[in-house]
């Protein structure tokens, strides 16, 4: 009898707070539609399907990506930084985080090969969708883009996150007495350069990649620790609304947050797509390896979980 009454408590305490979340972005939606009063710091758009593509009702795919654009420069047509493909399955509240080395030279559509990350300049959310897509067999239904300064804020806003380190590095730029091993507490800027420093971790790029999904999921583990906080979902989406620029309607704005909300920690899984290190024109490039790539975009897209890296 206890369960049960705790199960239904617990039933309608998610149901209210559903609600309210669905109030809140439907008030934001219409104070703020186009973000005119605030700075745009935050994009989602949704990709339109090719025909013929089927869609999982059960399964949502968002890309995210941190833009690299400079004070003045358009977030949407400069190079990704930070590149995760991330599936949750809306029943079980299972997800995975695909991470794709920012300099993986693919192929572009329509433009040639390139590293990947340069899809974003040449054609928007929409091209770097498609590009990351081919590359790991799944097409993400949403990309997000944002800044990394409000990414930063974002994280200082929730109280900080909680991460694993695995091993001691620094950064004499970004984080001179840098990350001890084992479990660290984040700030905003701790968050950011825990993500971005690449050139003196032993796997690089692909250890920055794994780095993120890192903070991901500690950022998850802190947005779901204090959901049932009065006001906190609702401050925190008002926030992102203030700064979002999206063509999304709020119902379906509040489908992706009730998924994101609903994510259990225990069921995140992660993989960083491999390859070789090579030069081209010069340049220093990953060479991703296609067949691994797909692979995990196979076990995602049938387990909703990576189980095999």
């Amino acid at each position: 009898m206890r369960r049960t009454l705790h199960r239904d408590r617990a039933r309608l305490g998610g149901a209210l707070r559903a609600g309210a979340l669905g109030l809140v972005l439907a008030v934001a939606a219409l104070v703020v539609p186009d973000s005119t009063v605030a700075t745009t710091q935050v994009e989602l758009v949704k990709i339109e399907r090719a025909q013929g593509i089927d869609l999982d009702p059960q399964r949502v795919w968002i890309l995210a990506v941190g833009s690299d654009a400079r004070p003045g420069e358009d977030m949407l047509r400069t190079r990704g930084d930070a590149l995760q493909l991330i599936g949750i399955d809306t029943q079980s509240g299972a997800a995975t985080s695909i991470g794709v080395p920012r300099d993986s030279y693919v192929s572009i559509p329509g433009v040639g090969s390139d590293r990947i990350n340069a899809a974003l300049s040449y054609g928007g959310p929409e091209l770097l969708g498609r590009a990351v897509g081919d590359l790991i067999g799944i097409q993400p239904e949403y990309v997000f883009v944002t800044r990394f300064p409000f990414f930063e804020d974002m994280v200082d806003d929730i109280g900080g996150i909680e991460v694993r380190n695995p091993g001691y590095f620094s950064d004499e730029n970004l984080k001179p007495n840098g990350f001890e091993a084992g479990k660290i507490r984040l700030d905003g800027y701790g968050a950011m350069a825990f993500s971005r420093i690449r050139k003196t971790l032993p796997g690089g790029d692909f250890d920055r990649s794994a780095n993120q999904q890192r903070v991901l999921r500690g950022i998850q583990g802190a947005i779901r620790a204090r959901s049932d906080e009065a006001g906190f979902m609702e401050s925190g989406v008002m926030t992102v609304m203030k700064h979002l620029h999206t063509a999304l309607p709020p119902s379906e704005l509040f489908r992706l947050a009730q998924a994101i909300a609903q994510v259990d920690p225990a069921k995140v899984t992660g993989c960083v797509v491999q390859g070789g290190i090579g030069d081209i024109g010069g340049a220093s490039v990953v060479l991703p390896y296609v067949d691994q790539a797909r692979s995990y975009g196979d076990q995602a897209r049938d387990d909703a979980v990576i189980e095999r890296c």
